[in-house]
């Protein structure tokens, strides 16, 4: 996988998803719905660009491609649930926008710790 395309491409989403609440659903929401399309968006983008840093690290071998899968799964169940539920979606999809945040830590976390372990001796 390359995961550094597959980040620029989710960068590229989130661009798209942020435009389309601004100039689309904006009027269409209300202002609940719209601070969770704006949250998604936020950690949309956050964890895009952690998919190009992960990748870049997976060139130099300093990570597992394990943790770009983790932190993609957590794009998917974090944002999906909450543009879901912005759209209209029942509110019991909100039990799974923490699974996804914890996909977010865990991916965070071990980033951390395996660069961490590559990169003790240098």
């Amino acid at each position: 996988m390359n995961w550094i395309s597959i980040g620029a491409i989710n960068m590229a989403v989130a661009v798209a998803c942020g435009a389309f609440a601004a100039h689309g659903l904006k009027p269409r929401l209300s202002a609940e719905q719209m601070a969770w399309w704006q949250t998604g968006t936020q950690y949309f983008f956050y964890h895009a660009l952690g998919l190009l840093i992960v990748g870049m690290l997976l060139r130099i071998n300093l990570t597992s491609p394990t943790i770009a899968w983790v932190m993609q799964l957590g794009i998917v169940l974090f944002t999906g649930s909450l543009y879901l539920m912005a759209l209209g979606m029942p509110r019991w999809l909100g039990a799974i926008t923490p699974i996804g945040g914890t996909l977010f830590i865990i991916a965070w976390t071990w980033l951390a710790i395996s660069v961490a372990k590559h990169t003790s001796s240098v």
